[in-house]
């Protein structure tokens, strides 16, 4: 591992040391060919300038055409190394210590891999799914790497980055010949994207399987939002209002910066509701949501629960408008954030969530009384709606934190 970083580490400090006070680029932005030449070189990219194939030596027209090259320039730009300018490659003076210094290196190298898709990606005649999705898809990528404590076999990274990018496509009319070169283009991009992670250390790769290293770990929880030891985080409330027999409640700990939109996610998935339907939050007043014009909401992701709410302050959460499930979020104290705990991380709760569109709490309240008489005429109705074989099945006062926690683990990058 180490040698991979101090590798990746050597050819940033080359290529900015070789721009320079700045070098000029092509009419089309790219490193012109006579320097592309050098750098090949000098970075020890690999690159095969004027590729001899058979009795045929095929000129390099572009630098465009050498990959590795391209994808170090890009990567640099992305991370704020190096900026383009008035057709010149310039070095960023303000981030040049970062050479210096390998661990906040890496940091931003990895903080710029969801920016450089098209670098990683490499277009043929079939552009793959992941190309064109390449942030949805290096997330679900990471993400299954994540939750992994075994070593990933590459066919399931495959899978889970298509199931990931592909529901956004019809592709019903695709012939099966057409359909299974786009899903061998996408897995060919998704090895691309493994190589370069593992160019940083932070995946150990094999022909068969991929594994996080702890470099790659600890990374990916600062790309989730997760808080490093010692960072603030909130003990919060959760509690859905007029519910009881039971009560429905969770305590959670999350990063204090944690942005709305964010909480949204966490409350939906240690609630256990299926978010299919609106939201927002009200705030001294104020509500917050995905930005509508009509409904007149502040946008959700510009406002952080902790510069809105101090302890012992709470707020209102509402999910359906229609059913009107409210939920009271108190913020309880402030705590610090502690090594190999997953944040957000669910410390306790009772009661089972409701099922969707049973009528918010009164309904919910008259389901329960169905379901507990076996006489009531609406019985078998509410077990075939719900899909339970039988009233036994139905749990209103389970709730596990360990299987919340499992949810919150799964969910999605912030």
């Amino acid at each position: 591992m180490g040698e991979a970083v101090g590798r990746t580490a050597e050819q940033m400090r080359a290529l900015v040391g070789w721009v320079g006070a700045g070098r000029k680029l092509t009419q089309t932005g790219r490193v012109t060919l006579a320097d592309a030449r050098a750098l090949v070189e000098v970075l020890g990219t690999g690159d095969r300038m004027d590729p001899v194939i058979g009795d045929r030596t095929f000129k390099t027209k572009s630098s465009e055409e050498l990959y590795h090259l391209t994808l170090l320039v890009e990567w640099a730009k992305a991370a704020r190394l190096l900026r383009t300018t008035g057709g010149r490659l310039l070095p960023v003076k303000k981030n040049a210590k970062l050479l210096d210094r390998p661990d906040e290196l890496r940091r931003a190298l990895f903080a710029a891999l969801p920016h450089i898709g098209p670098a990683v990606t490499v277009s043929g005649w079939l552009e793959s799914l992941f190309a064109h999705e390449y942030d949805r898809g290096l997330r679900a990528l990471l993400q299954r790497l994540y939750t992994a404590t075994t070593p990933v076999p590459l066919s399931d990274l495959y899978e889970v980055v298509w199931q990931a990018v592909s529901p956004l496509y019809v592709l019903d009319d695709l012939s099966a010949d057409r359909l299974r070169h786009l899903r061998t283009a996408g897995d060919h991009d998704i090895q691309r994207a493994l190589k370069a992670l593992a160019s940083l250390g932070a995946v150990h790769l094999t022909k068969e399987s991929a594994e996080l290293t702890a470099t790659g770990r600890t990374e990916t929880a600062r790309l989730r939002g997760e808080p490093e030891p010692g960072d603030p985080v909130l003990q919060i409330l959760v509690e859905l209002s007029d519910v009881d027999s039971p009560r429905v409640w969770r305590r959670l700990l999350v990063p204090a910066g944690i942005r709305l939109d964010r909480l949204h996610s966490v409350i939906q998935t240690v609630m256990g509701w299926e978010n299919c339907h609106m939201h927002a939050f009200t705030i001294d007043g104020v509500q917050y949501g995905r930005a509508d014009g009509e409904l007149g909401f502040r946008d959700e992701r510009a406002a952080t629960l902790g510069a809105l709410l101090k302890p012992g302050a709470d707020c209102v959460y509402t999910y359906d408008f229609g059913d009107s499930w409210e939920h009271f979020v108190t913020v309880e104290q402030f705590q610090t954030a502690s090594a190999g705990l997953h944040y957000p991380h669910c410390v306790d709760g009772s009661g089972a969530c409701p099922p969707e569109d049973c009528g918010g709490a009164p309904g919910y309240s008259d389901l329960k009384v169905i379901l507990a008489d076996p006489a009531h005429e609406e019985h078998h109705a509410m077990l075939a709606w719900l899909g339970l074989r039988s009233a036994t099945e139905f749990a209103p006062g389970r709730f596990a934190p360990d299987e919340a926690n499992a949810r919150l683990l799964h969910l999605t990058a912030a």
